[in-house]
């Protein structure tokens, strides 16, 4: 199983790519972070095959995230 995680702060696209992600494949274990600070939470406590990253978020951008990862 695929493990993705999203991390976009506007909710609307961060549903649409969740929802899209899951109905390509029954093996895509898609989770969703409201932020860059959040997301990388995430990253620490779990394994990630994929990560899309929205690059201008409040709190912490996707390049920041990055560079912490």
């Amino acid at each position: 199983m695929s493990k993705i995680l999203v991390i976009e702060d506007e909710a609307a696209i961060r549903r649409v790519l969740t929802k899209i992600l899951s109905e390509e494949s029954d093996s895509y274990q898609v989770e969703e972070a409201e932020d860059g600070l959040s997301g990388l939470e995430k990253i620490k406590n779990d394994d990630y095959d994929l990560i899309l990253c929205d690059i201008k978020m409040p709190k912490m951008d996707g390049v920041e995230v990055l560079e912490a990862i």
